[in-house]
């Protein structure tokens, strides 16, 4: 079993950026492909960006590309989600997932891959 809890949302001008984070406690992160998902309102569920268990690779979505960057650190079980050039249409609540990826290179983009979800932290930017 793995908690985490997400935080670092908030509210911000456009153009701003913020920092998300992820923190992982019950079992090692170091097992776990990690993600970041968003969910808008009205929207369905959106992927955001990717890392896989060492670090090595990360995917994200089209969006975001540029202007967001996911990091991890497995040694403090922590997933980072730097996100620069804020705009309105990435208001969301955004959460953190937990996939137990058999491959230390691999990610997915599939929220039903993700074993483990946070409960989400609200990021608002306004115009």
């Amino acid at each position: 079993q793995v908690q985490l809890v997400e935080s670092g949302g908030g509210l911000v001008q456009a153009g701003g950026s913020l920092r998300l984070s992820c923190a992982a406690s019950g079992r090692t992160l170091s097992s776990y492909a990690m993600a970041w998902f968003r969910h808008a309102p009205g929207q369905e569920r959106e992927f955001v960006a990717s890392v896989s268990r060492n670090g090595v690779s990360t995917n994200y979505a089209d969006s975001v590309k540029g202007r967001f960057t996911i990091s991890r650190d497995n040694a403090k079980n922590t997933v980072n989600l730097q996100m620069n050039s804020l705009q309105p249409e990435d208001t969301a609540v955004y959460f953190c997932a937990a996939y137990r990826s058999p491959s230390y290179y691999s990610t997915s983009v599939y929220s039903s891959n993700y074993d483990y979800w946070g409960q989400g932290t609200q990021v608002t930017v306004s115009a």
